[in-house]
């Protein structure tokens, strides 16, 4: 299937209000694109990949970025379009381990390298936003 399938979230429509109701507009965006049974979508895993990366960029938008400031999602041809925006200047890191060392927390920005095809930081007037292209085959 080519073609662009247009966001759940339409111009002017409120903010996700957490990762879940994010992951939800995500979830529902992937049903409709990939019905039961369509082989297009081939993998749970990747739907399961796409909501992981949903969740990790708005958790950290609250979490660490002063709060989420504009959320989009869309799917074109074989690839989920994220954009997430919050409040922040700071970029992202890794956290750098020794070896052995385990520590709660700073997996979550590994994990969404790891999950990307094409992931960039791009920085704004009142902040950044994130944008992610995870492939869906």
């Amino acid at each position: 299937m080519s073609g662009e399938l247009a966001s759940v979230l339409v111009k002017g429509a409120p903010l996700p209000t957490s990762a879940a109701d994010a992951r939800d507009h995500v979830e529902a965006l992937l049903r409709e694109r990939f019905v039961p049974g369509d082989d297009g979508f081939r993998d749970d895993t990747v739907g399961t990949d796409a909501l992981l990366v949903t969740s990790e960029l708005v958790t950290n938008a609250s979490h660490h970025g002063g709060g989420l400031t504009d959320f989009s999602a869309r799917i074109q041809d074989d690839e989920l379009f994220l954009s997430v925006a919050d409040g922040s200047t700071e970029l992202p890191v890794v956290r750098s381990r020794t070896p052995g060392e385990y520590a709660v927390g700073g997996y979550g920005w590994p994990m969404v390298i790891r999950l990307t095809k094409r992931l960039s930081v791009v920085p704004t007037a009142g902040g950044k936003t994130i944008e992610a292209v995870i492939s869906l085959t």
